[in-house]
């Protein structure tokens, strides 16, 4: 039975040909999706999917019989369930037409089953440490964006002090040079009017001469 007539004989159970194609496509492309990615597809009663490594060997060439290395490879690997064994022993009889030939899936396996379960609670537990790494990662870098503004902030305000001061020390010593410029002409009037004594002196000294005469 080829893929064609699996879909020919389940397509009056499923509602028509399309729709039977469909469900064996869904069904194939889930169950090596599943196996590449290293899980395990069981199936109760049927058989269980998996994907099994190989180690790198050494194996013959059946026409020349020359030794020759084999890589490490993965294969696929189908596994029979018990149920299926039987049934294909003859040890059980196939049921008649209409009946399912395998043995339904026990109460709770299609909700999830314990490894399905697992799976979802290691999901949950990866996402919630990715957020909690997330948020470490914005409070550090929070943190770091704060400090760094404190100290621009810090030397802002340095440089505006080092400026202020600058400009009194400037302003200090132009009043000081002002003062001493106004005090120089006073000092230098002072001195101008000295020689004003002498010359009163010699009228003093005029006058007794004067007298002395009479």
């Amino acid at each position: 039975m080829n893929k064609a007539q699996l879909v020919e004989a389940i397509a009056d159970k499923v509602g028509g040909r399309q729709q039977a194609a469909d469900a064996v496509d869904a069904v194939l492309d889930a169950i090596v999706r599943a196996v590449c990615a290293g899980d395990r597809v069981s199936v109760t009663g049927f058989g269980s999917f998996e994907k099994v490594d190989r180690p790198a060997r050494y194996a013959r060439n059946p026409q020349t019989g020359e030794r020759v290395r084999v890589k490490k490879t993965s294969v696929p690997r189908f596994r029979a369930g018990q149920g299926f064994k039987d049934l294909v022993a003859g040890t059980k009889k196939l049921p008649k037409g209409g009946e399912v030939a395998v043995k339904k899936a026990p109460k709770g396996s299609l909700s999830g089953g314990t490894a399905v379960k697992k799976a979802a609670a290691k999901k949950a537990t990866a996402k919630k440490a990715a957020a909690k790494k997330t948020t470490a990662k914005k409070a550090v870098t929070a943190k770091k964006t704060t400090a760094a503004k404190k100290v621009t902030a810090k030397k802002t305000t340095a440089k505006k002090a080092a400026t202020t001061a600058k400009k009194t020390v400037a302003k200090k010593t132009t009043a000081k040079k002002t003062v001493a410029k106004k005090t120089a002409p006073a000092k230098k009037a002072a001195a101008v009017k000295a020689p004003a004594k002498k010359t009163t002196a010699r009228k003093t000294t005029a006058k007794k001469t004067t007298a002395k005469k009479k």
